[in-house]
């Protein structure tokens, strides 16, 4: 008897202590689903913002003799989207930006793998109905679809999708993330008298918390021995690190704030559901290289109109290099970074691959 006195109680103390476990557990999980479904429509609006499929029209004949066709993503095949980075000062309204950076983020939904390129702005090559010319004028001529041809035929890659953002859409979205814990590799500095000193660069050596101004200013420098080929350099690696940035929990959780923050200075032609399935490959991909195009060993120094520009020894040994840096096994070292050199010291050479299959 003694024994079942003591006993007794203990059942409903503990029916009693999973009862409020699961209540608790059930008002938690209550409160991620709320949110959870706030998220999904606060973001799913903000990216409606963004939105402007139509974009990649032509926007006169003028421009386009031609329609450029738009190659469409299933969703199961490998996805390339053009980063335009434009320097829209100094033009009129309705007139189009330069290209003051051009990089391509390709994605595998299958192997999870992400690549990302940065091609030379002054790389020297056709555009079409425009005979030759430096690659980054080939926004100017043609707005967003001829920028997408140009760059995927240089590269042998089907560009299905174009981001394109000025110096103060970037700025606004590394200040709206907090800014960026990175390493400058060197002292760097600039005067440029255009805007009032407004784009002037003046930056310390060390790792250090970079604001929005302060990290245009490290993507923009290319003012030592090796210009745009160090500089190309730089935006991959500081790319890099806001792409971690971006997938932390925080962020994710802020994503509407931040899309909201850049919707002003963004256009893209990415429609809303296609871009939340972006968004989750981006989150579930990792980065498997980082790559110069052209490759150092298949520059040739070229001039035209006593102009110095970027040639290419063999365009099609350039689409096989891309081609392999895809197929690369990035369990494997692929020599593709180009050094950053803090006293202005030459830069080493990669290697190249044996197929050229447009993707």
């Amino acid at each position: 008897m003694p024994n079942e006195t003591n006993e007794t109680p203990k059942a409903p103390k503990n029916k009693k202590k999973w009862k409020w476990f699961f209540i608790s557990l059930s008002v938690i999980l209550g409160a991620a689903a709320a949110f959870a479904i706030y998220w999904t429509v606060g973001v799913y609006n903000a990216l409606d913002n963004f939105s402007d499929p139509e974009a990649t029209k032509p926007p006169t004949e003028e421009a386009q003799e031609t329609p450029v066709p738009i190659p469409e993503w299933e969703g199961t095949e490998r996805v390339n989207i053009l980063l335009l980075g434009g320097d829209a000062r100094g033009i009129d309204e309705g007139q189009v930006a330069r290209s003051d950076s051009i990089l391509v983020a390709s994605f595998d939904p299958v192997t999870k793998k992400a690549h990302l390129f940065s091609v030379l702005r002054d790389t020297y090559v056709s555009i079409e109905g425009h005979g030759k010319g430096r690659i980054n004028t080939a926004l100017a001529l043609g707005e967003y679809p001829l920028a997408m041809q140009t760059v995927g035929d240089l590269l042998g890659l089907d560009i299905q999708y174009y981001v394109y953002t000025d110096f103060e859409g970037f700025k606004q979205l590394i200040d709206t993330i907090g800014g960026i814990y990175f390493d400058v590799e060197k002292d760097m500095h600039y005067t440029d008298n255009a805007d009032g000193n407004r784009y002037d660069i003046d930056l310390k050596q060390g790792y250090q918390l970079l604001d929005g101004d302060k990290a245009l200013q490290y993507v923009r420098f290319r003012h030592d021995a090796m210009s745009d080929f160090t500089r190309t350099e730089r935006q991959r690696n500081f790319l890099q690190a806001v792409s971690k940035e971006l997938q932390s929990t925080w962020n994710i959780i802020r994503m509407k704030k931040i899309l909201d923050s850049v919707q002003p200075y963004v256009k893209m032609n990415i429609s809303v559901p296609d871009m939340l399935k972006l968004g989750q490959l981006g989150v579930k991909s990792h980065v498997a290289s980082t790559t110069q195009i052209p490759p150092m060993e298949l520059i040739a120094e070229d001039r035209v109109g006593g102009a110095s520009v970027i040639g290419i020894k063999d365009e099609d040994e350039l689409r096989a290099y891309v081609q392999m840096t895809l197929e690369q096994d990035d369990t494997i070292p692929v020599p593709t970074e180009t050094p950053i050199p803090s006293d202005d010291s030459a830069v080493g050479g990669n290697t190249t691959g044996n197929s050229s299959t447009k993707q």
